[in-house]
């Protein structure tokens, strides 16, 4: 939570990843893609729900549709990116990252910020993810993007040392307290 990290891509060793495993395209999301999308970002709601029921949103009824209708607002904003990973036909993956303009009130110059990357169950531990951070890495690159920032849950070990093994470094941390 709250940390913000510098990532330094490195295009060649994603595709070397890539090679190791199954090809996996990195298209741009379509409308088509919602309701995958959806059933990702709920993952993604529950299980940070289930980090810090506190902190963070609780999923509701139907969090599926809730998530697809937010990323269906993204789709065709210009300062927005939302990619797809696809395995077999089917989508197994995505990341949503975007342009940030400098903010005074965080204390940093423009960037790139990588909102979410969920990867389910069937494309962990296959250079899923990692092909995902790197496609959004160079959409980000390709806009202008000096640096890229992201926040991680505390408890998501896992994507501390993905992230890591990326490039990426610690440089805030988020602190909450109940009122």
């Amino acid at each position: 939570d709250g940390r913000s990290v510098r990532l330094q891509p490195d295009p060649q060793r994603a595709r070397k990843i890539l090679s190791m495993s199954e090809a996996t395209p990195i298209p741009n999301a379509t409308k088509t893609d919602l309701p995958a999308l959806g059933r990702l970002g709920a993952l993604l709601l529950r299980t940070h729900f289930q980090f810090d029921s506190k902190r963070f949103m609780a999923p509701g009824g139907d969090p599926e549709a809730g998530y697809a209708w937010f990323l269906g607002t993204q789709l065709a904003e210009q300062d927005v990116v939302v990619l797809v990973a696809e395995r077999q036909g089917a989508v197994v993956g995505y990341v949503y990252a975007g342009l940030e303009a400098q903010s005074w009130k965080e204390l940093r110059e423009a960037s790139g910020f990588i909102h979410d990357v969920v990867v389910d169950e069937r494309g962990r531990r296959t250079g899923v993810a990692t092909a995902l951070m790197e496609a959004a890495a160079d959409w980000l690159r390709d806009h202008g993007a000096p640096r890229v920032m992201l926040w991680t849950a505390e408890q998501n070990e896992g994507a501390q040392r993905l992230f890591e093994r990326l490039g990426f470094r610690r440089t805030m941390v988020e602190m909450t307290r109940e009122l």
